[in-house]
């Protein structure tokens, strides 16, 4: 086993050549210094491209300049050549002729014989022209195709251009000339005393004619030439551009397979056996997370990321190399850059098992999820079968061809059968013919039913009721579900029996409910009595309350005037009274009618209240100068007790509501406040607004109420008594009145106290209607 390194993780494997890909990209000397020649090779290739034809037409142009200039050359050497042995053939004619004449006229014979022979020694071509004149420059002798015209002619006559040469002879040079509409090349040597001359004459196209007959050959060889290298240019830049098109086409279909094998998490590989180097796509490195690298992997690498646990790549490429298998296809887990497990299934197959060094060739696929997903529709199905089993049902489960797929232990049971005697895949009649047969069987469902569900009801050898459904699944098999219905069946013979008894005590209540609609009419007769009572004792009150309203009216005239003149009388307005007891009667009689008058106005407000009579007229009210003149009111009744009232109000509490109603509800608790509290004792009303809403508390160090009495407070007429309260006198509407009017208010009063403590009173009115 390779050794680990700091992380866990085997080190000189792929893990060590991730970290140092960037690194290690190009391995070797030879790739160091090659790699940056065949990019720079790569980089200036669309320049040689697009060189090549300059340079071919280039070369083109070049061998064409450097063959015309040699040709021209050739032409200049072969007019010089001739030139020369043309001027050469008139010298030595001319020297022959001055020899053989002695400085006489040579005769038209010995001028034959004597061109003859030169001719001979110099080797003059037959087409040629050499002729020898008098004196008069008239041809007397001429050898050469064509040259019998000249003969006793003067020259000046045949050759046009000739006139520098008959004048000066050798000293004009070699001049070209027109004899007989033909181009020539002419040279003169005039013998001295101009006694004779010699002429010697060249065909311009037959000097040239191999000149001519070599640039017609360089044309079209040069031709031939520039055409093979346009069919090879063409060429190239056809096989350039199909190359390029197939390397485009092998680009892009090699980037659709690596998407193809990367989409689908899938790699290729190809393992040298005889080697021990493997390669790998880019697609497999993205697969495990590592960075791509176009060098071999070692057999050692590979190995050093595979999980021991899962295979032996060194058996496995020792079974391969002994030729026991030729191919490969196993699951096992492969470690990915970040260190995790990636399950891979490697498929492969030896290229040329006849070979002597094994190769293969595979695909790889990362199938974690697949595993995953296999893993937990395994645990699925075994829970699934699992409850399947522990249901108290039976259950048996056929497919679309009516053989079994699955069944639970309940089924066997209830069918009789042993474990056994049956397996996945038997037809449904085997089975059913292996059943223990049944004592009766009902279907329940009716035949109208088009959902495909059948119900039975069986009754078996062993008297258990089961009642069967049969449902059709999606792909044309059938599932049936037995439940045990034996408890069912008794509880109807127990619901027969059970309705038997039923109708005979229907018919007993049939009766007893004719007894009772006999007194149910009774009792609608007395309830009719009873509503008409009813309806006289509210009239009674209501003529109560009109007549106590009626009554305090009256009963407020004679009082007022009463008190009114009992107060004159006490204040001896008009004079003093007789006797000092008469003054003391005065004044029983003020305070006794005072009080009626308290008592009437009491009784009066709530006669209208009940009757419906009262209304508040709301208005705003500025409620601290309200408070402060009802305690006013009432401390003077405080003072002679000895009881401190304190409040503890806002500046200015404004709210909308009926002021001679508020003020009324403060003075009636104030007053009671006051009136219940023994001497030294203390009154506290406070003021807040909570809500929305003004709430005035009122408390007190009286004595208290008890907790029985606190629920007929608050009632007209009525009053708790104590050994405190027998001392004061009182109608009780009060607090009836202060309730009715904070009622009316939208609002409520509340009382909490206790016996010999005190008692609070809480009164709270919205602030708006």
């Amino acid at each position: 086993m390779a050794k680990a390194d700091a992380w866990g993780l085997p080190a000189g494997g792929l893990w060590r050549r991730w970290r140092l890909s960037r690194r290690t990209k190009v391995a070797g000397n030879a790739r160091l210094l090659a790699a940056p020649a065949y990019e720079r090779l790569l980089a200036i290739e669309p320049y040689l491209r697009k060189a090549i034809p300059i340079l071919i037409v280039l070369f083109l142009l070049v061998m064409a300049a450097v063959r015309a200039l040699s040709l021209m050359a050739w032409r200049d050497d072969i007019e010089r050549d001739t030139r020369s042995m043309l001027s050469l053939m008139a010298t030595t004619l001319s020297q022959s002729i001055q020899l053989a004449s002695n400085e006489t006229a040579p005769d038209p014979e010995m001028a034959r014989n004597l061109l003859t022979e030169t001719a001979a020694q110099a080797g003059i071509p037959r087409n040629w022209v050499v002729a020898l004149t008098d004196e008069h420059f008239v041809a007397i002798a001429a050898i050469g195709d064509g040259s019998d015209f000249m003969l006793n002619r003067p020259l000046e006559n045949l050759i046009a251009g000739a006139q520098p040469l008959l004048m000066f002879g050798s000293r004009a040079g070699v001049l070209n000339v027109t004899m007989n509409n033909v181009d020539w090349l002419a040279a003169v040597d005039i013998v001295p005393g101009r006694k004779a001359a010699a002429i010697v004459l060249a065909p311009t196209e037959s000097i040239f004619l191999g000149w001519r007959r070599a640039v017609s050959l360089n044309v079209t060889l040069f031709v031939l030439m520039a055409g093979v290298l346009m069919a090879i240019l063409y060429a190239y830049f056809s096989q350039a551009a199909r190359a390029e098109a197939a390397d485009r086409m092998y680009v892009e279909a090699h980037q659709r397979i690596e998407l193809a094998l990367l989409r689908g998490k899938s790699g290729l590989w190809d393992w040298d056996l005889s080697r021990g180097r493997m390669y790998w796509s880019r697609s497999m490195f993205e697969i495990l997370g590592y960075e791509p690298t176009d060098s071999m992997l070692s057999f050692g690498e590979v190995a050093s990321i595979v999980h021991p646990e899962d295979t032996d790549l060194f058996a496995m490429a020792n079974r391969i190399m002994s030729r026991e298998v030729d191919h490969i296809d196993q699951i096992f887990r492969m470690r990915n850059a970040w260190g995790q497990w990636v399950w891979i299934r490697a498929r492969a197959q030896v290229v040329d098992p006849n070979a002597s060094e094994i190769h293969l060739i595979g695909i790889a696929v990362d199938v974690s999820e697949q595993r995953s997903l296999a893993q937990r529709s395994e645990a699925a199905d075994q829970r699934l079968r699992t409850a399947i089993e522990n249901i108290t049902e039976s259950f048996v489960l056929w497919d679309s061809s009516n053989r079994l797929v699955m069944c639970n232990t309940k089924f066997l049971q209830d069918s009789g059968l042993n474990a056994d005697e049956i397996e996945p895949g038997m037809r449904r009649e085997e089975i059913e013919a292996r059943m223990s047969p049944v004592r009766s069987e009902r279907r329940l469902t009716p035949m109208s039913d088009t959902s495909g569900a059948v119900t039975l009801e069986r009754q078996l050898a062993d008297g258990r009721w089961l009642q069967v459904t049969e449902i059709k699944t999606r792909d044309g098999g059938t599932v049936a579900v037995g439940t045990d219905i034996s408890q069912i069946k008794q509880q109807q013979d127990k619901l027969v029996e059970s309705e038997r008894r039923l109708m005979a005590t229907i018919h007993d209540l049939y009766m007893a409910r004719k007894a009772e609609q006999e007194r149910s009419r009774e009792l609608v007769q007395l309830n009719r009595e009873y509503m008409k009572e009813t309806e006289r004792a509210e009239a009674a009150n209501r003529a109560k309350s009109e007549f106590l309203a009626n009554m305090s009216h009256e009963l407020r005239t004679p009082l007022n005037a009463i008190i009114g003149f009992s107060e004159l009388m006490e204040q001896q307005i008009f004079g003093p009274l007789g006797n000092e007891r008469y003054k003391e009667y005065v004044s029983d009689i003020y305070a006794s009618g005072t009080y009626l008058l308290g008592v009437i106005n009491d009784i009066l407000d709530m006669s209208k209240i009940e009757a419906g009579q009262f209304t508040i007229h709301r208005e705003p009210v500025d409620l601290c100068p309200l408070i402060l003149e009802a305690v006013r009111v009432v401390s003077l009744q405080a003072s002679k007790k000895d009881i401190e009232v304190t409040t503890d109000i806002p500046d200015s509490i404004a709210l909308n509501a009926d002021r001679r109603a508020l003020k009324q509800i403060l003075l009636n608790l104030l007053s009671n406040a006051v009136k219940f509290t023994g001497q030294g004792g203390k009154v506290n009303l406070r003021a807040r607004t909570v809500s929305g809403s003004l709430v005035l508390l009122i408390k007190d160090t009286g004595c208290g109420i008890p907790r029985e009495a606190l629920k007929k407070l608050g009632r007209p007429f009525e009053q708790v008594e104590n050994q405190f309260s027998k001392s004061h006198t009182g109608s009780g509407l009060g607090l009836a009145i202060s309730r009715s009017l904070a009622d009316m208010h939208g609002g409520s009063l509340r009382i909490r106290s206790k016996e010999g403590v005190g008692t609070v009173v809480r009164v709270r009115i919205p602030m708006d209607a």
